[in-house]
């Protein structure tokens, strides 16, 4: 289901006939306009989801006076949090480096870098779930739980949604002439990896800093 869903934004024309003869390039490039029209429609809606939790979480911060139960301490900001956090930022870096070596047709250096990316990414859940299993609170903690579990857990999902796009992506590469008519899956998924990185960035200052 999450496969076929997310292929109406990252097109797989090509393994239909790699081979192909590139049709009207002026068509070509409209379809891909509005392809590309409509995964940015996509990234804004699930970029408003998480705006939405991210305004819900400050509001009830703000608002709360009992935001810690007593007996709970808050998530701590320890050196295990601080290095999967690096590690998941790091990774847009690795991935741009994957779809810059795309585009000068380097397809082993790409597949290298685009697998190191999503180790990258599983290594970040693994020090999540880490982290949820050493924490001395769970969802029912009053406010403060409900609504940590809820923006890390959501943010976690989108991360390996990333990662199952990311594998999707490695197995094309191998089918010869995949990527003759372009890329524009890589793009869409290295896009798509981009945001939820940058969206890491905003819940590690709400949860672990402020």
């Amino acid at each position: 289901m999450i496969k076929s869903s997310l292929e109406k934004f990252i097109p797989s024309r090509e393994l239909k006939n790699p081979h192909a003869k590139v049709g009207n390039p002026e068509k070509l490039e409209d379809e891909r306009g509005k392809v590309l029209f409509g995964f940015t429609l996509f990234l804004l809606s699930e970029s408003m989801i998480f705006a939405s939790l991210i305004v819900a979480y400050v509001g009830l911060r703000a608002l709360t006076d009992d935001w810690r139960p007593p007996g709970v301490s808050t998530p701590e900001l320890s050196g295990s949090v601080m290095i999967h956090s690096v590690v998941l930022v790091s990774s847009s870096l690795v991935i741009y480096l994957a779809e810059r070596a795309l585009s000068h047709q380097k397809l082993a250096q790409f597949r290298g870098l685009w697998l190191t990316t999503s180790i990258m990414g599983a290594y970040f859940l693994v020090g999540e779930v880490k982290e949820w299993l050493h924490l001395d609170f769970g969802l029912n903690a009053a406010t403060l739980g409900g609504t940590f579990y809820v923006l890390t857990g959501f943010h976690g999902l989108h991360v390996f949604v990333g990662i199952f796009l990311q594998m999707l992506m490695l197995v094309r590469s191998f089918i010869p002439g995949n990527y003759n008519r372009g890329h524009f899956g890589v793009t869409a998924v290295s896009l798509f990896w981009h945001v939820v990185d940058g969206i890491w960035v905003i819940l590690f200052l709400l949860l672990y800093v402020w």
